[in-house]
């Protein structure tokens, strides 16, 4: 059976990565709808130049051939949008935040169990890394023994000439820890192999960025799930001379070793993406991960024909939001937010 898909929204870039995704797995790119012009939708003609445009959402939730949207429309409107696609037998795959509140997470939670349609959140710093694909690997071959501590850094170009008007607003944007934070407890919860965490300190600051007071650019968290505790470390802070948007990194802590995710780059090391470095026992070596695939898309396809989970269980998804906004929620205010 052949998926058609369409995309809801072109107001992030990562529904560059979410369509050419399902596009390698085989789907159709029915159309897409957008609200005006957004940045980033130069850049997605130019990559899908044959996807044709709607004129209407209705065109695209009234037909019946779509089975799947992808939406990257403002955050404010995710969850909105994925509720009314939900109603009209669409399943849903969202760029990050899904949702800004608990009681939008209530109302998606609801309308999943009296649909039956899948809400995925696309946590692309996983989803999208073949270095993590490799990490997954090594800890099921058991080679750093037992997770004890996860370290992750989330670092972002802020590219502030090109971020609309509600990017500043943590109200509609998620804030640091409800937005890109998500990418972190995802991380957290999958590697750790736990259904839940607690998050026993966070704090969100303005320490750069005066010209927009409530503007987040620093975020910190502490996870703890029994026997396994982690950090995390957001900031807007990477430097014009990074190669891309940010060094994003992964440690995991075992008992007989660690491994050490560098997804996007390798300061004074090998160029290129997906490093991997494995140190136990009897290791000690860097591994080019840059094949190991990025299975979430084929298992997304698989689970729309079949109605399984194996892209990812869906109260997982459901717990990364729940964490999230409670962690943005209670967070320690530092630096501007403060005054």
């Amino acid at each position: 059976m052949t998926i058609r898909f369409a995309a809801i929204g072109l107001d992030h870039r990562h529904i560059f990565g979410m369509s050419q995704g399902m596009l390698d797995v085989g789907c159709e790119f029915a159309g897409y709808w957008t609200e005006g012009e957004p940045q980033p939708m130069a850049g997605f003609v130019k990559r899908f130049p044959d996807v044709p445009r709607c004129d209407q959402l209705d065109d695209i939730l009234n037909d019946q051939n779509i089975s799947l949207v992808l939406i990257a429309a403002p955050p404010a409107d995710r969850a909105r949008i994925s509720i009314e696609a939900m109603h009209h037998g669409k399943d849903v795959m969202l760029d990050k935040p899904g949702c800004l509140t608990l009681e939008e997470l209530a109302e998606v939670q609801k309308t999943v169990a009296a649909t039956g349609r899948i809400w995925s959140v696309n946590f692309s710093e996983r989803f999208e890394v073949p270095a993590a694909t490799l990490a997954d690997q090594l800890l099921e071959e058991g080679r750093i023994g037992k997770v004890v501590h996860i370290l992750s850094q989330g670092p972002h170009r802020l590219n502030a000439q090109m971020r609309p008007d509600w990017f500043w607003e943590p109200s509609l944007y998620g804030g640091i820890l409800g937005d890109i934070g998500m990418h972190q407890i995802d991380q957290f919860l999958h590697f750790a192999g736990v259904d839940t965490a607690e998050v026993t300190r966070a704090t969100v600051g303005n320490f750069n960025t005066p010209q927009h007071p409530k503007f987040q650019d620093f975020g910190e968290m502490n996870f703890s799930a029994g026997d396994v505790q982690g950090f995390v470390r957001l900031d807007w802070y990477t430097p014009d001379a990074a190669p891309n948007w940010g060094d994003g990194r992964l440690t995991i802590l075992g008992t007989k070793g660690f491994i050490e995710v560098r997804k996007y780059m390798d300061i004074g090391g090998q160029e290129g993406t997906d490093h991997v470095f494995l140190v136990n026992g009897d290791t000690c070596k860097r591994y080019d991960a840059k094949d190991a695939g990025t299975p979430y898309f084929s298992r997304l396809f698989n689970d729309i024909q079949n109605r399984t989970e194996t892209a990812c269980p869906q109260q997982h998804t459901f717990t990364v939001m729940r964490l999230a906004i409670e962690a943005q929620a209670g967070a320690i205010r530092l630096g501007l937010l403060n005054k």
